[in-house]
């Protein structure tokens, strides 16, 4: 082989090697921002079962009220 196409494939090599490189980084922020995003999925979708809780609660007692006050109305 001479020595400009060994010089050609030993560039091309090393620029393929920086390639694969580069994609493995890549990979690993991507993994890392991925679990991420799940985590913080999973906590909202538990924030959002909280919330709907409790305004289910709200809303029993909201109704409560209204049936005591409509008594109310009716007994006066």
């Amino acid at each position: 082989m001479t020595d400009p196409t060994k010089t050609t494939l030993e560039a091309e090599l090393r620029r393929l090697e920086k390639q694969v490189d580069d994609l493995l980084i890549s990979l690993s922020e991507l993994k890392e921002e991925n679990r991420a995003l799940r985590h913080r999925q999973d906590s909202l979708a538990s924030e959002r079962a909280n919330l709907l809780q409790k305004n289910e609660q709200v809303r029993t007692r909201v109704e409560a009220m209204i049936g005591r006050l409509k008594m109310l109305e009716h007994g006066a």
